[in-house]
């Protein structure tokens, strides 16, 4: 659109530049400046005593109206003031048939050019981009081109509900010779991310090819914490934290520390992570933990981020170089309160005393649950009682199961890996259920065992080399965090 209306103007210019020499030739000497002049300015002109005197015309509101009607009215009338006697044929004042071809060929838009346009709309529930693509009027063709070119550089299948996709419609340079009555699509971008921008491109000749902008964010460090009145989470959103980041918060403690009932009022946290922010300050994206610190009932716990270069692996390690984590977690859900424990207990639909087996952890319905260790799925199913059930293998010792879950994690399937923290369904009250809830079994050698006492295996433990680079890293970390203030209301832009 844009570059017709550029064209456009350039016509018009072209237009007048052609007929001032006409009239200036014709006229001649200051006659014909004067002339040329009062074309340009759209100003009428009369006689008087011999003398020309300009007057302002009114505008019309079309000008290449205006102009056609300066160019057949009012020329031939001057001419004939200047000159009454002057013998002029039509080819003096009218362009050659060239000139009049080549002006229609400027101006008249080409016939099966399409107007560009776009349109954003958003992923439903159970979407998908070719499902997308189809229903806003694509062909299948086009679609499949695209999201081929688009699979190089983005997984369609984490497409989230809500997500925006835009979509570019015109004339691609390929098909200039046909007359379609419909728009190619030429173009489909979304974000896969605040700072990454993904789109397959069509290019003539080419097909669709995909493209990857990344933006470039300023990294500034953050250190936030404050006094625990009720629960960790709710502590840390208050002091304005984000919730990615209280999340990662609890889950690399929650291999050493039992949320339900270590924490008491009074005790307090610190936390320092990456935050990302555009060139205006804004924060657009968290990033990861560096440092974090827990004092529970006076002892402290204190935790660095560090990657060991051996394997590549990064971690979270205590102030002697020991990993926090362990084959398992503890709880592997969170925000979530315990509400039956190991042992003994009247049954609460059956009504009568019966061993339970495992823990309950009370939650909102679909809460999602992680599993506690990498291991195999290798039960998936309804299992009476239970509900929807998944049973993974971690080792030959050690199993875990996950029951009355409302639905299964993307995936979830018998003999699928799964690696710890990742979802493997959600809260639910499917089978002999009272509410909603997640009880949660640790399976040894084939028996039950209460979850909230069974000692884990430790992580790994640093030694010589690994042991010095971790120290020095340490000490660093260390001096980074007493160098930055101790915020108590994180703000959502940064401070200038």
């Amino acid at each position: 659109m844009l570059k017709n209306i550029r064209s456009g103007a350039q016509t018009g210019s072209a237009g007048k530049s052609l007929l001032i020499p006409v009239i200036t030739m014709i006229a001649g000497g200051a006659v014909g400046a004067l002339l040329a002049t009062t074309f340009l300015t759209g100003s009428d002109v009369n006689v008087e005593s011999g003398i020309l005197v300009t007057e302002p015309r009114a505008a019309t509101a079309d000008p290449v109206a205006n102009t056609a009607s300066r160019v057949t009215d009012t020329t031939p009338s001057l001419l004939d003031m200047v000159d009454p006697s002057a013998d002029r044929t039509a080819e003096d004042i009218a362009p050659s048939d060239q000139q009049t071809e080549d002006a229609v060929a400027d101006t008249a838009p080409a016939t099966n050019a399409l107007q560009e346009t776009t349109k954003t709309v958003s992923v439903g529930k159970g979407d998908t981009l070719m499902a997308l693509l189809t229903r806003e009027g694509v062909d299948r063709t086009e679609s499949h081109e695209a999201i081929t070119a688009l699979n190089e550089i983005f997984d369609p299948r984490s497409l989230k509900v809500g997500q925006d996709v835009t979509l570019y419609f015109g004339n691609a340079e390929d098909d200039a010779e046909t007359d379609k009555s419909a728009p190619s699509l030429i173009r489909i971008a979304l974000n896969e991310d605040v700072d990454r921008q993904l789109a397959a491109v069509r290019t003539p000749g080419a097909g669709f090819t995909a493209q990857e902008t990344i933006i470039d964010l300023d990294k500034k460090m953050a250190r936030a914490g404050g006094v625990i009145d009720s629960s960790l989470f709710l502590s840390a959103a208050q002091a304005g934290i984000p919730t990615r980041t209280i999340v990662d918060l609890i889950r690399i403690f929650s291999y050493d520390v039992d949320f339900q009932r270590e924490i008491q009022p009074g005790d307090s946290f610190e936390v320092y992570f990456e935050r990302f922010a555009d060139e205006s300050g804004n924060i657009l994206k968290e990033g990861s933990i560096v440092w974090a610190s827990m004092t529970l009932s006076g002892k402290t716990i204190t935790l660095y981020r560090f990657k060991t270069n051996d394997d590549g692996i990064t971690d979270y390690y205590d102030e002697k170089g020991q990993s926090v984590r362990k084959s398992l977690m503890r709880t592997p859900i969170d925000g979530a309160r315990l509400t039956s424990g190991f042992g003994k207990r009247k049954h609460p639909v059956l009504g009568y005393t019966k061993m339970h087996r495992g823990v309950d952890f009370g939650a909102r319905t679909g809460t999602p649950i992680m599993a506690a260790g990498n291991g195999v799925v290798e039960f998936a199913a309804r299992n009476g009682g239970y509900g929807n059930y998944v049973r993974i293998r971690h080792n030959n010792s050690y199993k875990t199961a996950y029951a009355h879950m409302s639905k299964y994690g993307k995936g979830i399937r018998k003999g699928t890996q799964v690696k710890q923290g990742q979802i493997i369904g959600y809260v639910g009250t499917t089978g002999r259920s009272t509410g909603p809830h997640l009880h949660y079994e640790v399976h040894k050698n084939g028996t039950q065992i209460n979850p909230l006492s069974v000692k884990l295996p430790a992580g790994r433990k640093l030694e010589g080399k690994m042991l010095t680079a971790f120290n020095a890293t340490k000490e660093n970390i260390r001096r980074e965090v007493a160098g930055v203030e101790l915020e108590t209301q994180l703000l959502a832009k940064l401070k200038d």
